[in-house]
């Protein structure tokens, strides 16, 4: 195979699992299903679908969360680079943020649990000198019917992806030099920015958006733990179909996995027609000649929400630290009254039995992505290929997709066939959702590198790979490991393929820890939401340890 052939391969193994899953899916719910007898097609599932009581309430919950949090999390986002971009405070903000990333969603959500429960953290702090409750309030907060702790826990999320992906469009939209006209016109620093940067950042950060939205619609771990149960989420109820042991019931969840693809399609409509209202908003807003945009109000507002978002997972991760070695702690007191090691030693066992196939599958999965992004960034540079926008939506196409939209239908598919989910399919799903962002990660430094080295490198006569491994990629060391980490961070947060196409033989870290969540047990959730966490940092720190000891006495080679 040739080089040139990498990316058409790289898309068909990311992509063929995708329709796979949605023609595995979209059978189903018309009515076939051999496995149990069902050849003839029909609607039977739709119109049982329409029977279920709670449809209407999850399809409504499901898009108020999604488009919500993706609107929510873009303000905040907009908000903060407009008013504070190139200044000390951001630079130090952007410090504390960016390792934020790497956050298993599930163990941010736990930690935002802990914090706002009516017997968490912050209603202790306030009792009972402020509130006067000596118990736990009658309060539903976690898990409130509305969606709202669902809708923070995935904003105190996405604030840093978001953050992330606008400061890397930052330096293809010329922003300082755009702003610094804008300013010299009498505009204050947000307008400045929203007129003269943000058009051309949004159409860098376009697609990034557009995932968070079909994430923040679809998503089951933190659905679970934030979201309401009396209905769930359709997502939420699509799992519980899917393992329902009657398989008839994988009609239903079908059924329903096409309504939530159409609910996704129409978000995304939806949001089409805001940025059309947004654009005329905004063209009307420039004709106006208004410069002023809120100024140090708006500042404040956006430095106040970003940083309550890294509060909420930072007090999050301390107040789950806390919960792994309390012994008795009752309510209101702020502190444990006595702190032990035993809840680590009794969950222990069972973590050490998950932990080999975590770092096993994250690993794998992270190592073939990295290859296939190598081999088509590579192919990019010596046969002078690009990726244009066409090319971006299909990379972008398995974090568009609802995971609930394909993924029964792989493991429908899978059944059908008799094939018995594993740690190799399990493996193989993970890097259709890991590739995405280590190609992601992997792709600007990689463009970026000063070809004068390869030139100097055939002079010398070595040959193209040679190149690649000898010269490109060791000096490419940094953003490599950065990539690495992306990659197992994704790879260990990933909990509906896991569940669905490991056919529940294959036990993670995630799986275990969101399954706790129906249990209750604070201090078991806590060791597991901990271990989970420390699974996704510890590359990120081995990222940024590794080069600096490499490259140590060779400092002038490193690049990236």
């Amino acid at each position: 195979m040739t080089l040139r052939a990498v990316p058409t391969l790289t898309l068909a193994l990311l992509l063929g699992p995708v329709l796979a899953g949605l023609l595995g899916t979209l059978a189903p719910a018309f009515g076939i299903l051999p496995v149990i007898g069902r050849v003839e097609p029909g609607l039977t599932a739709f119109a049982a679908l329409l029977e279920w009581p709670g449809l209407g309430a999850a399809a409504r919950l499901s898009l108020v969360t999604g488009l919500g949090s993706a609107f929510l999390s873009l303000a905040i986002v907009t908000g903060l680079v407009a008013c504070w971009s190139g200044t000390r405070s951001f630079a130090a903000f952007r410090r504390v943020l960016s390792p934020l990333l790497s956050v298993p969603h599930a163990a941010a959500a736990f930690g935002l649990a802990f914090l706002i429960a009516p017997s968490g953290l912050i209603v202790r702090a306030l009792s009972p000198w402020a509130t006067g409750w000596t118990q736990p309030p009658d309060a539903l907060i976690v898990q409130d019917p509305w969606g709202l702790s669902l809708m923070a826990g995935l904003v105190v999320k996405e604030v840093p992806f978001l953050l992330l992906m606008t400061l890397a469009a930052l330096g293809q939209a010329d922003a300082t030099r755009a702003e610094t006209v804008a300013r010299s016109l009498g505009h204050d620093r947000p307008a400045a920015w929203l007129k003269a940067v943000f058009p051309r950042v949004y159409a860098q950060i376009r697609l990034p958006v557009l995932v968070v939205l079909a994430f923040s619609m679809t998503v089951v771990d933190v659905a679970l733990i934030l979201g309401p149960n009396t209905p769930p989420t359709l997502a939420v109820q699509i799992l519980r179909w899917m393992n329902d042991p009657d398989l008839a019931m994988r009609l239903h969840a079908a059924a329903a996995a096409t309504v939530q693809l159409a609910l996704v399609l129409g978000a995304l409509g939806l949001w089409w027609l805001g940025e059309r209202g947004v654009a005329r908003l905004g063209r009307a807003w420039v004709w106006s000649g208004a410069r002023r945009a809120g100024g140090r109000a708006t500042a404040t507002l956006s430095l106040a929400l970003a940083g309550l978002a890294a509060a909420v997972v930072l007090g999050g991760f301390a107040v789950l630290a806390i919960w792994s070695v309390a012994g008795f702690w009752r309510f209101p007191n702020l502190w444990p009254d006595t702190l032990t090691w035993a809840n680590w030693m009794r969950h222990w066992p069972g973590v050490a039995d998950v932990l080999a196939p975590t770092i096993g599958i994250a690993a794998l999965a992270t190592a073939l992505a990295l290859v296939l992004a190598i081999g088509c960034l590579e192919a990019e540079h010596r046969h002078g290929l690009r990726l244009r926008a066409r090319g971006q939506w299909l990379l972008y196409l398995p974090l568009l997709v609802p995971q609930v939209a394909f993924l029964p239908g792989v493991q429908t598919g899978m059944l059908m066939l008799g094939a018995r989910g594993g740690l190799g399919a399990v493996v193989a799903a993970h890097v259709v959702f890991v590739f995405p962002y280590v190609f992601l990660s992997l792709g600007d430094p990689f463009r970026a590198w000063d070809t004068r080295q390869a030139t100097m490198a055939h002079s010398l006569g070595a040959g193209p790979g040679r190149v690649l491994w000898a010269v490109r990629l060791p000096m490419l060391l940094a953003p490599v490991l950065t990539a690495v980490a992306v990659g197992m961070a994704v790879s260990v947060g990933q909990y509906l393929p896991t569940l669905l196409v490991g056919g529940g033989r294959v036990q993670t870290v995630t799986t275990e820890a969101v399954a706790l969540a129906a249990g209750g047990d604070r201090r078991a959730i806590a060791v597991w939401a901990l271990v989970q966490t420390a699974l996704a940092l510890l590359p990120f720190a081995l990222a940024l340890f590794l080069p600096r000891l490499v490259w140590r006495n060779r400092r002038g080679m490193v690049h990236g």
